[in-house]
């Protein structure tokens, strides 16, 4: 396990060495023959790596939040009320360093072929439940930690509700709410 922890470190350190840098400079400016927005990547860099992780895991706060802050990294933590409560302090912190929290449900419900118990199985969810159930989440994380979310996870990187001919997409519900939504095993995908 310190193999892959130092590992990883290693591979941040390499990442970040040469992505990070604070800038200044205006990023965006407008092309004004076009009309369009032109990124203008700060301090010369070349590309962009987004870390998300989902869950609030004890590990996060406890080992993850603590390497990202040694390197100046910073990432989005899709977070679930109840596991964040458990290192509330962490999580407050991590507001403080800068790391984007953004919502992950309440219940973190998913599909009972996963072996979900039955209050969180999203084949028992309407999108109104899902609608209450994501309206409570983003209030207990704005209470607890003093920022509204943008972004969401999909609990398992499922985008469905009901079954049979009653399943239903809650990404409607999802835009609604959230500027974006993320999906599971999808990193090249971010849908709304």
């Amino acid at each position: 396990m310190k193999t892959i922890t130092l590992q990883l470190a290693l591979i941040l350190v390499t990442f970040f060495g040469l992505l990070t840098g604070n800038s200044n400079a205006q990023s965006y400016k407008t092309d004004s023959t076009q009309n369009k927005a032109v990124f203008k990547w700060p301090e010369g860099k070349k590309m962009g790596l987004c870390l998300t992780f989902d869950d609030a895991r004890l590990t996060q706060v406890d080992k993850g939040i603590p390497l990202f802050d040694k390197y100046g990294v910073k990432a989005t933590f899709y977070v679930s009320p109840d596991n964040m409560k458990q290192r509330l302090d962490g999580w407050k912190a991590a507001v403080k360093h800068g790391h984007d929290i953004g919502n992950h449900s309440l219940l973190h419900p998913c599909t009972l072929n996963y072996g979900w118990p039955p209050e969180a199985q999203l084949e028992s969810y309407s999108l109104q439940r899902m609608n209450a159930e994501l309206d409570s989440a983003t209030s207990l994380i704005t209470k607890m930690l003093g920022i509204q979310t943008v972004s969401f996870a999909y609990p398992c990187g499922q985008t469905f509700v009901g079954k049979g001919v009653n399943l239903k997409s809650y990404i409607p519900v999802v835009a609604t709410q959230f500027e974006t939504g993320r999906l599971w095993l999808s990193e090249d995908q971010m849908i709304r």
